[in-house]
């Protein structure tokens, strides 16, 4: 099913995450700076961060898709996609709140990064 997809999936998510990552950058440079602790706010950074390495991961994904559609690329593309709402999504959530248990999502999210990044490097390999 992830082969079918259109390169266009990955290069809307690619385009919609790296916007949103954008405005939540923004928002936490202009809206958090005086309310959160700095901890926290280095925490919400991070997120930030991370969302974008991998709004330009998918971006490359949904570019190599459009050359080679494979089911790998797709399971790349699913990988970023979940790394980035578990990862980011947590550490958002965490600075906002405070409750240190939504930093136990965090490493899920890491390693589906990592998946992805391990995926897209097989299929680099293999074709």
């Amino acid at each position: 099913m992830l082969s079918q997809h259109k390169p266009s999936l990955w290069l809307f998510l690619a385009s919609l995450l790296g916007l949103l990552a954008v405005v939540l950058g923004a928002f936490g440079a202009h809206g958090l700076e005086k309310i959160l602790d700095p901890q926290l706010l280095q925490r919400y950074h991070t997120g930030v961060e991370y969302q974008f390495y991998h709004s330009f991961a998918l971006l490359a994904v949904g570019l190599w898709f459009k050359i080679q559609p494979t089911k790998l690329l797709g399971y790349a593309g699913l990988l970023f996609t979940i790394g980035i709402i578990l990862f980011s999504g947590s550490l958002y959530l965490y600075a906002l709140s405070g409750v240190k248990a939504l930093g136990m999502i965090t490493p899920i999210g890491g390693i589906a990064f990592i998946a992805g990044w391990a995926v897209m490097l097989y299929t680099a390999w293999t074709t």
